[in-house]
């Protein structure tokens, strides 16, 4: 008994060393890793890349080791992006939300989403002498080489179909989404491109079969030729409202005619010289007093319906509406807090929803009845006239 009872208690301080040497690798003291310097025999850089975050908590450390892969590739997005000016100088025009905008902010996000795919937290260590933790974030190069690979090749098949319907189609508003489709996937594949070159220890990319500013020039020389805007506004506050759509459209990287247009499609007046509008944005706006029963305030609604005209064919190819309210202590701040409201909304709104719909980003819904956004004529009374 005693003779067993020896052999499991040596058994016993077998195993408590072995912990505690295990304990050792894990916790820090004597055995400090090499990759917490930054060099890895387990984790070559010619198979990894690696990113090593340290922090007082295990969270955080990981969240800086991942961070430290990302920024790896944040950099090489940057040092590309020259070549990406012509289409990010497009997109930054006007005033849209982020929604749409393929600005470099948006590139690096989706670059660093990609990265953070294939990157895994290999290691950890705790330094038991500081209490300071830390965390090894790895990425193995060929498997991320193939998922990056394979994102490229499908952005190039739907970039090569864009360009070949955009150069074959009859119908221009249809050639202009596809060549917008096909330079914004490009912008995309050359980012994941980007990344491309730093995985592969050659440092080489996959060359694309189109350049950005080639595409985004021919688009550009589209627009500026073939698919040209006029935009008719009537009722009330119908000059203010104009020219905002106008401003906004033309911020938007569309084209606008200056001439007057009627609904015969004939000039009045002004410079006959240029290209004829294929589109024609029309409108009607509403302004008018409204009784709140309010003591203090005194309010004006205002309304707008839009209608987006094919020329060529005549059909209305989108619709929308915008109305409101506005208060104040007189019916006349009222009514030119209302102008501002609308110059706001038609400059902004209206012409991002407007150009969302000529780019093919978004859709708006055509209706084939009258638009119902504004009251009849015959509901408006006594319209809110302009200020002076």
């Amino acid at each position: 008994m005693m003779n067993g009872m020896c052999v499991a208690s040596r058994i016993g301080v077998v195993v408590m060393a072995s912990l505690a040497v295990a304990a050792c690798a894990w916790f820090g003291g004597q055995s400090k890793p090499d990759w917490v310097d930054g060099v890895s025999t387990a984790y070559p850089s010619g198979q990894y890349l690696v990113g090593v975050g340290q922090a007082e908590n295990r969270a955080a450390a990981e969240d800086r080791a991942y961070g430290a892969v990302a920024r790896i590739f944040k950099a090489e997005v940057h040092a590309q992006a020259k070549d990406w000016e012509s289409y990010l100088v497009i997109e930054q025009r006007g005033h849209s939300t982020a929604e749409r905008r393929l600005t470099l902010d948006n590139l690096t996000r989706v670059s660093t989403d990609k990265v953070l795919e294939n990157v895994r937290i290999v290691e950890r260590w705790v330094d038991v002498q500081t209490g300071l933790q830390y965390a090894l974030a790895g990425m193995h190069r060929s498997q991320a080489e193939t998922a990056f690979m394979e994102r490229i090749i499908e952005l190039d098949r739907s970039i090569s179909d864009d360009v070949g319907e955009a150069r074959q189609s009859s119908d221009k508003l249809a050639r202009v989404k596809a060549l917008r489709r096909a330079a914004r996937n490009l912008v995309l594949r050359e980012t994941y491109n980007a990344d491309l070159r730093v995985i592969r220890s050659s440092g080489q990319g996959t060359p694309a079969a189109y350049r950005v500013s080639e595409l985004t020039h021919e688009l550009e020389q589209f627009l500026a030729t073939n698919l040209v805007l006029a935009v008719v506004v009537a009722g009330d506050q119908a000059e203010p409202a104009q020219r905002a759509l106008t401003e906004g459209l033309l911020k938007e990287g569309l084209q606008v005619t200056s001439r007057p247009w009627r609904e015969d499609r004939s000039s009045i007046g002004g410079d006959s010289s240029g290209p004829s509008p294929e589109l024609l944005v029309r409108g009607m706006v509403r302004v008018w007093p409204i009784d709140v029963r309010d003591p203090l305030f005194k309010f004006v609604r205002w309304c707008s319906d839009f209608e987006v005209v094919d020329l060529t064919s005549q059909r209305v190819v989108g619709a929308l509406s915008k109305g409101g309210k506005e208060g104040h202590l007189s019916e006349r701040e009222a009514t030119a807090r209302v102008v501002r409201v609308m110059q706001q909304e038609f400059s902004a709104e209206v012409a991002k929803a407007i150009a969302g719909h000529v780019f093919g980003e978004t859709e708006l819904p055509v209706r084939a009845s009258q638009p119902a956004g504004c009251p009849r004529d015959g509901l408006v009374s006594s319209p809110a006239s302009a200020p002076h």
